[in-house]
This record gives C-alpha cells, structure tokens and sequence, in this order.
C-alpha cells in the first residue's frame, strides 16, 4: 500500500503504508504530493503506519542498488524531515509499531509523538549497522532529546519500548494500539488554528541550525 491521506474533520492522516514503510523514492514522492495539499489545506497533521511498523526507514535495498544516486537519495530524506520539522500546522506521529532509523527520526521531527504502549521498538540502530549519522540527522536527533538521552540513544543502538521511549522523551504520551491515533488527534486538536505563516516562522528559528543541516547534505 502506497501513503495514503485521509481527513477528519481539518486534520489530515497520512498512513505511511502497510508494510515496513521504507522511504523508497517512489515513496518519498508521494508523500511529499500529500504534504504540498496539507500544508495549505489541513490544520493538523498526525502520521501512522499500519499493521506491525511506523517505518523502518531508508530502503537500503534501493540504496545499494543505486549506489550513484546515494547523495541525491539522502538529500530527499533530509528534506523531508525538515518540511515535517517546519511544517506550518501542528503534526504528531502516532508511532503504531516499530520505528527504526529512518523512520524514528521522521517520527522525531513532527512535534509531538504518540507510542503504541505494549509493542514495537523506537531505535536508532546505526551504531549496530555502521552507518553514522550524517550532521543533519543528528542536529534533528540532538534538538528534541536531552543530551544524555540523544547520547545513550544514538551510541548504544538501544531499543526503547513505549514505557522506556516515554521516559526518556523519544515519545510524548503511550497509548493502546486502537487508541495512538485517537490520542494523536486529542493532543492536536486543541492546538490547530494558529496562522500558518507565523507558526512556520516560530519553527523555522526554533530549529534553524537543523534545517540548515539538513539542508546542506553530505555526511560531513
């Protein structure tokens, strides 16, 4: 299943797809198609996987298979993370399942994050797969987490349960599986409406360093 969007009421859903959700340019497409509607249409955004994954993020398949266009592929991502960082209505990731790489710091870039309680990991794998961080995913990591938690989650590879991620500020609030997106849409509801251009111009100082990191690729 490719991204898909849905509506309720002024808030926009993107479910992410039904399977690991890897970022595949195809896929990077479509959701970039979706967020050019969002960001003038809706009023909130909330992100969702469906089934066993959130998104295990970079399709290191398609990677390997197209080692030339490495430099292009991760600048797509690190542009997507950046318009969900800016994005100038309020987002939340309701985090369904396992959110690995990738696909955890999407999850990290949106405001706020919703995590199924009982199953799935949060984790930054990449000191177990060699891959370092480029400069901009660790600005976005570093941004949202306290030193100490950005530390430990980014050199250890661990793998945060809903309970762990919730204590150490990877997640803002645990829910039952049936209920993240219902809880997504409580925590954003009572915060839709601000004017878009100002909200985007408070993110944009808030995060700048990062957005210009992210902006200027390469694995420094």
């Amino acid at each position: 299943m490719n991204p898909t969007v849905t509506y309720r009421d002024d808030l926009a859903i993107v479910t992410l797809g039904d399977n690991e959700n890897r970022f595949s340019p195809d896929w990077l497409a479509a959701v970039n198609a979706q967020l050019d509607e969002i960001e003038t249409k809706a009023r909130g955004l909330i992100t969702v996987g469906a089934g066993k994954f959130y998104s295990n993020g970079l399709d290191l398949d398609w990677l390997m298979a197209n080692g030339d266009r490495a430099d292009w592929y991760v600048q797509q991502v690190h542009e997507l993370f950046a318009r969900i960082l800016i994005c100038p209505v309020p987002t939340v990731a309701a985090v369904n399942g396992h959110a690995f790489g990738a696909g955890a710091m999407l999850a990290i870039a949106h405001d706020y994050r919703i995590m199924r309680v009982d199953r799935g990991y949060y984790c930054f794998p990449e000191a177990d797969i060699n891959i370092p961080f480029t400069p901009g995913m660790a600005a976005l990591i570093q941004a949202k987490l306290t030193p100490q938690a950005a530390l430990t989650a980014m050199t250890t590879a661990r793998r945060y349960g809903g309970a762990d991620a919730l204590n150490v500020g990877l997640v803002d609030r645990t829910a039952p599986e049936s209920e993240v997106v219902a809880a997504a849409v409580e925590t954003v509801t009572p915060i839709v409406g601000k004017d878009r251009a100002t909200l985007a111009a408070i993110k944009s100082t808030m995060f700048g360093s990062v957005v210009t990191a992210l902006r200027e690729g390469g694995r420094g």
